[in-house]
């Protein structure tokens, strides 16, 4: 294997079960402000601003969490990892900007506070979506960042493979 890549969702089953249950209950909503004109809790049917903040305030959660997905590649240039939408393109990290690369096992809430888009005071950066393996990089410059996977065998011999080539 010369190329890892890896593309992760935040698509666990309890997650899938809140989102559905928004998206539900947002339907509910509508048909009972619209069409059989109810109050769905506090908001009446004729509460036009109140029925905005409602939609409002899940839609963007709902887009946000679909749209959310962690790119990884491993090659023989380096390691480039994307975390859209928060990143227009991938980060490129060089091989021979790199320190040190390996797998480990790592406590995504003490470590790093949950998932996603974190940051650490003296663990540096995490990108991950779920579990607890990941790319562990240190930079030349001291820096960390971490890359969560769920594929950690495929990228141990990658790393390997490269990382021997860099020394």
């Amino acid at each position: 294997m010369r190329v890892f890549s890896e593309t992760q969702r935040f698509n666990q089953w309890w997650l899938q079960l809140l989102f559905i249950s928004l998206v539900l209950f947002v339907g509910y909503a509508i048909y009972n402000w619209y069409f059989i004109n109810e109050a769905v809790g506090n908001v009446s049917p004729n509460d036009s601003v109140g029925q905005l903040i409602v939609i409002a305030s899940i839609l963007p959660i709902l887009i946000l969490f679909y749209y959310l997905k962690l790119q990884t590649e491993i090659d023989e240039s380096g390691i480039s990892y994307q975390f859209l939408p928060f990143h227009f393109s991938p980060k490129k990290i060089a091989w021979t900007d790199i320190q040190n690369c390996y797998v480990r096992t790592y406590n995504p809430i003490m470590e790093y506070g949950g998932w996603g888009y974190r940051t650490s005071l003296g663990k540096g950066r995490a990108f991950n979506v779920k579990g607890t393996k990941g790319v562990q990089i240190e930079l030349k410059t001291g820096k960390k960042i971490l890359i969560g996977t769920q594929k950690q065998e495929q990228a141990k011999k990658v790393i390997a493979l490269y990382l021997n080539k860099k020394e």
